[in-house]
Formats: structure tokens, C-alpha cells, sequence
């Protein structure tokens, strides 16, 4: 059963109405066409006034939808099932809250990683909520050196609420392994892709966010801290996370506009949380097109071009 944000239920009375038109045409016999074509088209509209107008409070809670598609679900449609995971930092254990291994997109080798949230309750204690521990980072680490022994292109799918903030991964130097996927990442002789589907919050995205295209979904925030925690600092509570929302410039509109990232991926009209199929297609044939293109260019000339655009983010002209 599908699950609605409140300012979707219009649209929900409107699926409910066409499933109901349906039904009673199937039991009676009775040609419901019209009224189908008029029903759809009302919702059509509607799905369109209700997701251009959204406030950035609205696309974080899209960003977080129950029913949308996470790493794991991209994965294994662009791959076709064609992936092999790849488990452990080789020092502590392996974090599940990171995924990643090589696949197949249409005949061509890559290494994709990404944080993994889980799609119900169980799953994402599993997965510690998509919060990878130093271990994830390290494990992504190893991971981008291997491809890069190998020449292969990096994509990375970034949706987390954050680097776990727990005593035990401090210990273990949560900050050193993020910098150093920072460090390192800057200097990957082969193309990397970052896409941010979900979440992306603070360092705990920048540990696999640093590439040669960083791009967001349409629906989709990137900010150094979340709404709420931001509502929290400044006003002591978590009631004004919307104005929190607005002051951050977190939408993937305002990432564009202020060139921390390189292209906004449209999802379909009414959002990849609907249709991840069409979500998913996209998605594929961009990653596509930035290979084919980054593949082009000489590594050197691709790793100074990537340090040189990071270096650029934050100057004041």
C-alpha cells in the first residue's frame, strides 16, 4: 500500500476515486472510459500543481519517502542483477550501512557504491539507518583504489542522514576516514560519478561525494546539517525546521544555482517515489552519458580538473 505525505492527499482521493471508477465499471459492465479520461486528467493536474510548487521543507520529506527507491533498488536496475558485492575494510568488519561491488550496465565494468538505508523497520536497524561507521567509509576506500587498479569508473549513490555520530565510531576515527575519502578521492585516476538520491547530509555524504559529476535528483537536499537539527541550534527546538529548511539553501535548485553541483536530474512528475522505473531509466542513461564523455578526457587532465573545481567552491569573487 502506497504511503501519502499530507500535502499528497489530494492526489490520494483522486487515485482513490479512479480505483473505485474502475471497479464499478468491471462489476457492472458499464463503459467508464469517459469518466477514467476525465478522472486522470484531473489528477494529471493536480499532480502537477501540488509538485511545482513544493517548499524545501516539502523536498526533504520527499527525500526521506518510505517508498522511495534506495541504493540498493538502483543498483540492481541498472545492473540488471549483473552485481557482485564486495564486503569488509579489510581491518574491522563490514559496515552494512555501505554497499558496494562491481557491475555491469549494459556490457560496461563499473564499481558502484553507496549508503544503504533499508526498507522497513528491521532492515534499516540493520543497516543502522543508512549511518555508515568509519569501517563503511574505509570499506568505500578500498573499494575506489580497486577500481582504479582496474580502470574502472566509480559511481557512488549518496542518501544518509549522516555519518553514525556514536562513541564507538569516534574511537575508531570517524572524521580521519571521511578526510581521507576526501584526500583520496580528489586524486582517483578514473572517472567518478556522485549522485545524491536521498539524503545528503554533512560529511557523512562528502565521504562519497567528491567527483568528477556531482549531481542531485530533483527531489532531493545536500546541506552541511538537516532542518532539524539545524531548528535545534538556533531555536531550541524542532518547530521551526521549515524556516530551518528555507535559510539553508539545501534543494537541489538552490545546489545548482550556487554551483556546488553539476546538474539537476528531473524525476518523473510526480516524483521517483511513483514511478522508480522511469526513475531508474533516467538515472542509467545519465551515468551513460557522464561515462562516456569523462572517458574521453586524459586522467591527469581529469584529476586537476576535479581538485580545481572543489578548490573553487566557497571563493569569494
Amino acid at each position: 500500500m502506497s504511503t501519502y505525505l499530507d500535502f499528497e492527499e489530494p492526489l490520494k482521493s483522486l487515485e482513490e476515486q479512479i480505483a473505485q471508477t474502475k471497479e464499478l465499471g468491471e462489476s457492472t459492465n458499464v463503459d467508464m472510459s469517459e469518466q477514467l479520461a476525465e478522472l486522470e486528467q484531473v489528477l494529471q493536474e493536480k499532480t502537477k500543481e501540488v509538485f511545482s510548487g513544493l517548499t524545501p521543507w516539502q523536498r526533504v520529506q520527499l527525500s526521506r519517502h518510505p517508498d522511495r527507491p534506495y541504493t540498493l533498488a538502483y543498483i540492481d536496475a541498472l545492473t540488471n542483477g549483473q552485481f557482485i558485492e564486495l564486503h569488509g575494510d579489510r581491518s574491522v568488519k563490514d559496515d552494512k550501512a555501505m554497499v558496494g561491488g562491481f557491475g555491469m550496465i549494459d556490457g560496461k565494468s563499473v564499481m558502484l557504491i553507496g549508503q544503504q538505508k533499508g526498507i522497513n523497520t528491521k532492515m534499516r536497524q540493520y543497516r543502522n539507518f543508512g549511518m555508515p561507521n568509519p569501517e563503511g567509509y574505509r570499506k568505500a576506500l578500498r573499494l575506489m583504489k580497486l577500481a582504479e587498479k582496474f580502470n574502472k569508473p566509480i559511481i557512488t549513490f549518496i542518501d544518509t542522514p549522516g555519518a553514525f555520530p556514536g562513541l564507538e565510531a569516534e574511537e575508531r576515527g570517524q572524521g580521519e576516514a571521511i578526510a581521507r575519502n576526501i584526500y583520496e578521492m580528489m586524486r582517483l585516476k578514473v572517472p567518478v560519478i556522485c549522485i545524491i538520491i536521498g539524503e545528503g547530509a554533512s560529511g557523512g555524504a562528502l565521504g562519497i561525494g567528491v567527483g568528477d559529476k556531482v549531481v542531485m535528483l530533483e527531489n532531493t537536499w545536500y546541506s552541511v546539517i538537516s532542518p532539524e537539527s539545524c531548528s535545534s541550534i538556533l531555536w531550541r527546538s524542532w518547530n521551526f525546521k521549515e524556516t530551518a529548511a528555507d535559510a539553508l539553501k539545501l534543494t537541489s535548485t538552490d545546489m545548482r544555482k550556487n554551483g556546488l553541483v553539476d546538474e539537476v536530474i528531473p524525476e518523473p512528475s510526480n516524483g521517483a517515489h511513483r514511478n522508480p522505473e522511469e526513475m531508474f531509466q533516467v538515472v542509467k542513461a545519465k551515468i551513460k552519458d557522464y561515462i562516456s564523455e569523462l572517458e574521453k578526457q586524459d586522467p591527469d587532465k581529469r584529476v586537476e580538473d576535479r581538485i580545481e573545481k572543489f578548490c573553487q567552491m566557497g571563493v569569494w569573487k
